[in-house]
């Protein structure tokens, strides 16, 4: 295979990738590092360079949008991205050492937890009353329905900074946006409406992504040949999927996806428990 039809695949590829992540809101690390894994045989730690800088373009570029339309809560995600980012760090460091098999199973359970977390029920409702906590930090705010503000408030603040350090330390570990986690910590600890949950997210995960991508930058792993690509790839399928996002029916998508990914995820695993890569 020639590098012209190996960038050209690998831009198709990284492009259903992209479209996917970006329907579903997984991001398309989860996708791009099994295909360069499993079926270009790219050593996974490559692979995890160039999603993590994947997921800082796209991360980038959707963010604004999201926070143009006042669903975004900053203040929260700014106070969240120091357990993210300190987690990102670590998590980094732990892969450098860590065996490629090993990262693989992981990342083949975490592919498992993400399937399910998608079709989970999702909490829209806004809290009136939070924690104190919460209003100490001014981490209470509103966001638009409708052309109308609904005010919502937190809960379990101290909870939902410790599943976003676990977050971190994943994404750091597999290369990926994890935002699974990061919506469980929002939507499911702090009680936060859905959309707020996953906009906020979104926003969180290019500098999450950005604190890991120093140290395989410094070690080596980001190959510009598979990165270039992969970004290009990504970046116009997120385009295109928040274009379709309201044309599609997000429920059967959801069951679709995850029964996919969790097909991928089986394969990650048995390859990495037979030590084949």
């Amino acid at each position: 295979m020639t590098i012209l039809i190996f960038s050209l695949i690998l831009l198709l590829g990284a492009y259903f990738a992209g479209l996917l992540g970006s329907l579903t809101g997984l991001g398309g690390g989860v996708i791009v590092i099994p295909l360069l894994t499993l079926y270009f045989h790219v050593d996974i730690r490559y692979a995890i360079g160039a999603a993590l800088l994947a997921s800082i373009a796209t991360s980038s570029g959707a963010a604004t949008a999201y926070v143009k339309e006042g669903i975004t809560n900053i203040r929260l995600g700014m106070f969240l991205e120091i357990a993210t980012t300190l987690g990102a760090v670590i998590g980094a460091l732990v892969a450098i050492y860590t065996p490629t098999n090993t990262i693989a199973v992981i990342f083949g359970v975490v592919l498992i937890f993400s399937a399910a977390m998608t079709l989970r029920k999702k909490n829209e409702s806004a809290l009136t009353e939070g924690s104190k906590l919460a209003e100490k930090l001014k981490l209470n705010n509103d966001y638009p329905v409708n052309g109308k503000s609904v005010s919502y408030k937190l809960t379990n603040v101290a909870g939902g900074f410790s599943i976003m350090t676990l977050a971190g330390v994943i994404s750091g570990l597999l290369g990926i946006g994890s935002g699974a986690l990061k919506v469980l910590a929002m939507d499911g600890a702090m009680r936060i409406p859905f959309k707020v949950s996953t906009t906020t997210s979104n926003f969180m995960i290019g500098v999450t992504a950005a604190a890991s991508a120093v140290v395989y930058l410094q070690r080596g792993y980001m190959d510009p040949g598979i990165a270039f690509p992969v970004i290009l790839g990504v970046l116009a399928g997120a385009f295109t999927g928040s274009k379709l996002l309201t044309r599609i029916n997000p429920k059967i998508l959801r069951i679709i996806f995850a029964i996919a990914i969790t097909l991928v995820a089986i394969e990650m695993i048995y390859n990495g428990l037979n030590h084949q890569f």
